[in-house]
């Protein structure tokens, strides 16, 4: 059977890349809201589920803001339509 000696070479090397990657994130990423609960004298996790869901909020508010503004375009349309004489009512 024919192998391919490369490409399990490369996927070790991709998943130690990876593995640095995410411990790196770990490292310092966690750090972060670790001390601004020491700051305030919260719990970190509380701070990390705070991050989550502005995160959401954020997104959430940003859609629907878009659609608000779609609404609003699409009804200027219909109202203000230029009409070129009397009889195209």
């Amino acid at each position: 059977m024919y192998e391919m000696p490369d490409r399990t070479r490369i996927d070790k090397t991709m998943k130690t890349l990876i593995y640095k990657i995410r411990t790196f994130f770990e490292k310092h990423g966690f750090y972060v809201s670790s001390r601004l609960a020491d700051k305030l004298g919260m719990k970190a996790k509380s701070v990390r589920l705070f991050f989550i869901y502005i995160s959401f909020a954020t997104f959430g508010f940003g859609f629907g803001l878009y659609l608000t503004i779609a609404f609003w375009l699409k009804l200027k349309d219909l109202v203000y339509t230029k009409r070129t004489s009397v009889f195209d009512l």
